[in-house]
């Protein structure tokens, strides 16, 4: 049992847990307090965004009005929260949905909260203020027709409640209270629509459509395949619950899966890195699409492959890379006049690095592609004439500094960099010699592949530490480094070796972070913990792997969502919530584990 807390006014961000719909999110901290919520897509300019501006940024508050200890859960299988609280004179339960209908998404976002009682009888008092959208709306409430109406900018958003008292209502803001005892209700919802008419609907619709909303994620729940079992009866939990979040962060309509649900969580507390990640990375596709490959998920895998190559097509002859949710290229970053969480600036709309040179990204895309031609899938020949001319353009271009996969205004040639053009062009091998793609060029894609290989041995080793290094010239190290093992670049000694540096110097207990030097700037990564553990499965170090996952594994939060990053002296969660390369890793390497086992038994 936990009594939830906040400082100035800021929940911790372990505390949060994600409801999600196919379009949007919100974020629902422990108190029962929800502090983010876009809509109608996750990109959307908040409406909710108290996790970011405890005055302004806008909330929907619902809470017993004594002191209280809360529990939560998620109803197995679905993106549906329920909370206990408990109080001196009863206990009572919060059911929080983003509600879907009956043939999937809504044709408006629904927030739905319902108040049940189980033992005693429990007040809750609640508040609906609305947000700015960081400061560019100045939100109204006024009734319309005997509905509670808010209007903020083209959109509008209903107050519908049942069994509860209006207490007070004001421009910027609408309280009440609601009283349950064993076995009675009440409801608090928000409906929005946003530049069109505004539909309001009975509380008891709303109130069914909860139930069905919970029908609907077990159903979709269903089927994740996971068989053979995995090697641990802990990690089966820690998957489906991470492929519950990773649908959360995945639009429906389109198949792009987002990297975060939110911006401007930061690095570190007070710092300045704090970035916008509600886009699509193609770094992100392979780890995606291989996770979803294994779950059994063919409706997403497919959906996100045909979206990737149709923003990449839509983009021009450059690999941009990440892409806005609609297949655009963001080009601009602004800076907000937010005061930021804990008063960490800058807040960012928008993410700069899009621009950059990212020479991995050939590799993320190329690899992304061979994994789904593994699957049986045939590549269309305008694609495969596509996948080609990136593999020349790679072979142009591996000689050049870039911006590494930490997205670095300091370029160098970085080894993961390097490592990742090999990985283009080694799949580009593979996809000409099955025929996915032609294989006029096949002779200088192994040519090239063979350069970049001895090019890495050569200049991005560090005798000194027996690793391979952050870069070409440098002892420092990167524990992105550890992915060559997953890629296949490597799995020998020298592999082997670079694990005892990187865990050396970079690891703190199960945390490991980014690079060299990051222990006083941000948190520890934590899809680095993951890598970690995937490295010792390549090498053959089977019994550190196991113990490491076991440790991986709780570093969940208590309804098992991962952040960005961690702090390893307080435990609490750093960065963009739910991070969803944490969650991919945690599902890869179950399955690589899983994997191993079961050719030893072979």
């Amino acid at each position: 049992m936990s009594a939830p807390r906040r400082v100035e006014g800021y929940a911790p961000i372990g505390d949060y847990a994600v409801l999600g719909d196919g379009r949007t999110v919100a974020l629902v901290a422990l108190d029962g307090q929800i502090d983010w919520w876009p809509a109608p897509t996750l990109d959307a300019p908040p409406i909710i965004a108290g996790i970011l501006d405890p005055d302004g940024g806008g909330h929907l508050s619902l809470r017993p009005n004594e002191p209280f200890d809360a529990t939560r859960r998620y109803l197995e299988g679905t993106n549906v929260v329920e909370t206990t609280f408990v109080t001196e004179h009863g206990t009572a339960t919060v059911t929080d949905a983003l509600n879907t209908g009956s043939a999937g998404r809504l044709p408006w976002t629904e927030l739905a909260r319902r108040v049940e009682g189980v033992s005693g009888s429990v007040t809750f008092e609640w508040e609906f203020a609305p947000g700015d959208r960081f400061g560019r709306a100045n939100p109204w409430i006024a009734e319309r027709q005997g509905t509670l109406v808010t209007t903020v900018e083209d959109q509008q958003v209903a107050v519908i409640t049942d069994g509860s008292t209006i207490e007070e209502r004001g421009p910027k803001a609408v309280r009440g209270h609601c009283r349950v005892s064993e076995g009675q209700r009440a409801l608090l919802a928000l409906v929005a629509s946003d530049n069109e008419p505004l539909f309001v609907p009975a509380p008891a619709a709303i109130e069914a459509r909860i139930d069905r909303t919970v029908r609907s994620w077990r159903r979709w729940s269903d089927l994740v395949v996971i068989d053979p079992p995995l090697p641990h009866p802990a990690w089966e939990p820690a998957v489906r619950r991470s492929a519950l979040a990773l649908k959360t962060i995945l639009a429906e309509n389109s198949g792009a899966i987002a990297a975060a649900a939110t911006t401007s969580l930061p690095e570190g507390i007070g710092g300045p890195k704090n970035w916008d990640y509600r886009y699509s990375w193609v770094r992100d596709s392979s780890f995606a699409l291989d996770a979803l490959i294994k779950l059994g998920l063919h409706e997403e895998v497919h959906g996100a492959v045909s979206w990737l190559l149709g923003a990449i097509r839509r983009n021009g002859d450059s690999l941009h890379v990440f892409f806005s949710l609609d297949g655009a290229v963001p080009d601009e970053q602004t800076e907000l006049d937010v005061p930021g969480y804990r008063h960490s600036q800058p807040v960012r709309s928008g993410n700069s690095a899009s621009g950059q040179l990212q020479l991995g990204t050939y590799g993320d895309l190329l690899d992304t592609i061979s994994r789904y031609t593994a699957e049986g899938h045939i590549i269309d020949q305008p694609t495969g004439r596509l996948i080609a001319d990136m593999a020349d353009a790679c072979c142009d271009q591996w000689r050049r500094r870039d911006s590494g996969i930490w997205e670095l205004g300091q370029l160098e040639h970085y080894t993961i960099s390097k490592i990742g053009c090999w990985v283009a062009l080694d799949r580009a091998c593979r996809l000409a010699a099955s025929g996915q793609i032609p294989g006029g060029h096949a002779g200088r894609w192994e040519s090239e592949a063979a350069a970049v290989h001895q090019w890495v041995e050569d200049h991005c080793w560090s005798d000194t530490k027996a690793a391979y290094t952050f870069y070409a010239g440098t002892d420092d190290l990167d524990a992105a480094v550890l992915l060559a093992g997953r890629t296949g670049f490597d799995t020998d000694e020298r592999l082997a070796s670079t694990i005892e540096a990187v865990t050396a110097e970079l690891a703190e207990g199960p945390l490991v972070y980014r690079y060299t030097g990051m222990a006083k700037e941000e948190g520890a990564f934590i899809a680095c913990t993951f890598w970690l553990v995937d490295a010792l499965v390549r090498t053959g170090q089977s019994d550190r792997a196991m113990q490491l996952m076991d440790e991986a594994v709780g570093l969940t939060n208590d309804v098992g969502l991962l952040s960005e990053q961690k702090d390893p002296a307080t435990g609490e969660f750093l960065g963009n919530v739910p991070q969803g390369l944490s969650h991919l890793a945690l599902i890869n390497v179950a399955f690589s584990l899983r994997d191993l086992t079961e050719d030893r038994r072979r």
